[in-house]
């Protein structure tokens, strides 16, 4: 009875949790703030007046790989959510893990390519892509991290029994982010990488 009492003291008028509300509305707004970001680097796309440009340093097969591993994670994602709400905790470990070193894969290989465009001479102020490039994916790899600290953090609690099926909203909440931040790279990886 009482459990049902808190349960219903953080619903909304709309039936959500506030927790869950929350988040969507903080994704609402993660979407103008990326928006803009896509916007800007649209809009200069071409512009520069000096090089290197995308035509000579992207490499699509490397980055190919790196959303694959990112959207993989979104599966693995799920099954950690599926895991939490049928109480199987060992899943629940293997898969907010698996979605970690997935998510890490991913930096590192974004890392790995901003090493390689330094090398090539695109830096923030080389010219209007190397700063618009730079400021979109940055935003994006920031979030990513983001991401992975906070399924570790989960992995931990899960680890130490604190998180069950009664409480699976928080995996539900991690995992709306999570697939928040591999949809942004879809898009990203659509407008900056694949379209002319």
């Amino acid at each position: 009875m009482h459990q049902s009492a808190a349960a219903h003291a953080l619903e909304t008028n709309t039936g959500l949790d506030n927790r869950k509300l929350l988040m969507w509305l903080f994704l609402a707004s993660e979407c103008l703030f990326f928006g803009s970001l896509i916007a800007t680097y649209l809009i200069y796309r071409g512009r520069s007046t000096v090089g290197p440009y995308p035509d000579d340093l992207f490499d699509i097969p490397f980055t190919s790989v790196s959303s694959f591993v990112l959207i993989m994670s979104s599966v693995s994602m799920v099954l950690a959510l599926a895991a939490i709400q049928r109480g199987d905790r060992r899943g629940l470990c293997i898969w907010l893990l698996t979605t970690a070193l997935l998510g890490i894969t991913f930096i590192a290989g974004q890392a790995f390519e901003f090493t390689e465009f330094y090398r090539e001479g695109l830096t923030l102020e080389t010219n209007l892509f190397g700063t618009t490039f730079f400021v979109l994916t940055g935003f994006h790899g920031a979030h990513v991290t983001v991401g992975v600290l906070i399924l570790l953090s989960l992995f931990v609690m899960a680890l130490r029994g604190r998180l069950t099926a009664e409480n699976s909203l928080n995996i539900e909440i991690a995992g709306l982010y999570w697939h928040f931040v591999d949809i942004v790279w879809i898009v990203i990886f659509t407008l900056v990488y694949l379209i002319d």
